[in-house]
């Protein structure tokens, strides 16, 4: 069985890509979080390039708060640059006055051909997508942790960055990129209180896009959502400090 990104259904005819919404968390009145977190598959059919900014065409509704929560703020960004980027970080600073948490899920999908076939395109949009995005976030967000004495830097990897397969050299490569980068942090920031680790997911999520996607798969193969979400809360809180430089796979059945 071909195991696929949790995050994008292949869409050959399509460029899957997503750029998500960036939301400050302080639910407790005084820690703020930024979190970059996805809203679903094929989110951006317009293919991003390190050498033109990205404009979002998504509809309005996308950007709308994926839960209601008075401590929630959630907000369109594009992050194809160093100083897009930056701004994000500095506006939410801002407003809540301090970033505790990253939570880096921007990613997309493509593949298909093998890397002598892999156009530059596609490698370009690889890098953009999962290397480049989070290497601009996190570097805008480390001088506000590393300010206030701490916090955690998070990324949500895929299994292909350690086990990459055929016909998804460029996709794999990036996703490698990211847990190099994110270990990178950890290392750096030693002795901060900055805490820096990914996630490594599956094949496949168990979404209801994903389900529509493909009825007959049998859904109890899949990650849950939540064991996700569990898992990352874990590593932005005090029982996950001392936790660093890891990438922890959470593959449920599809070992």
């Amino acid at each position: 069985m071909t195991r696929r990104p949790w995050n994008e259904l292949q869409n050959p005819t399509s460029p899957a890509a997503c750029l998500q919404p960036i939301g400050a968390w302080h639910p407790d009145g005084n820690a703020a979080g930024i979190a970059i977190t996805s809203t679903g598959t094929r989110r951006v059919a317009r293919p991003l390039s390190r050498r033109r900014r990205f404009r979002s065409r998504l509809p309005g509704s996308y950007w709308s708060p994926p839960f209601p929560h008075p401590g929630f703020t959630a907000r369109p960004a594009e992050l194809s640059s160093g100083e897009a980027a930056r701004k994000v970080a500095d506006d939410i600073v801002a407003q809540p006055g301090r970033i505790d948490v990253l939570v880096h899920a921007v990613g997309g999908f493509a593949g298909g051909k093998s890397v002598a076939d892999t156009d530059d395109a596609t490698l370009d949009k690889m890098l953009d997508l999962n290397y480049c995005s989070a290497f601009f976030m996190a570097r805008a967000v480390l001088p506000h942790v590393r300010q206030q004495g701490g916090g955690r830097i998070l990324a949500v990897a895929s299994w292909q960055a350690v086990e990459p397969g055929a016909m998804v050299g460029a996709y794999s490569a990036s996703k490698a990129a990211l847990v190099a980068l994110v270990r990178t942090i950890a290392v750096e920031n030693a002795g901060r209180g900055i805490s820096a680790n990914t996630v490594l997911l599956p094949g496949t999520m168990d979404t209801p896009s994903n389900r529509a996607a493909d009825p007959k798969a049998d859904p109890l193969q899949w990650v849950q959502p939540a064991q996700v979400a569990a898992l990352l809360v874990h590593l932005a809180s005090e029982a996950g400090a001392q936790v660093t430089g890891a990438a922890t796979p959470i593959y449920g059945r599809q070992v």
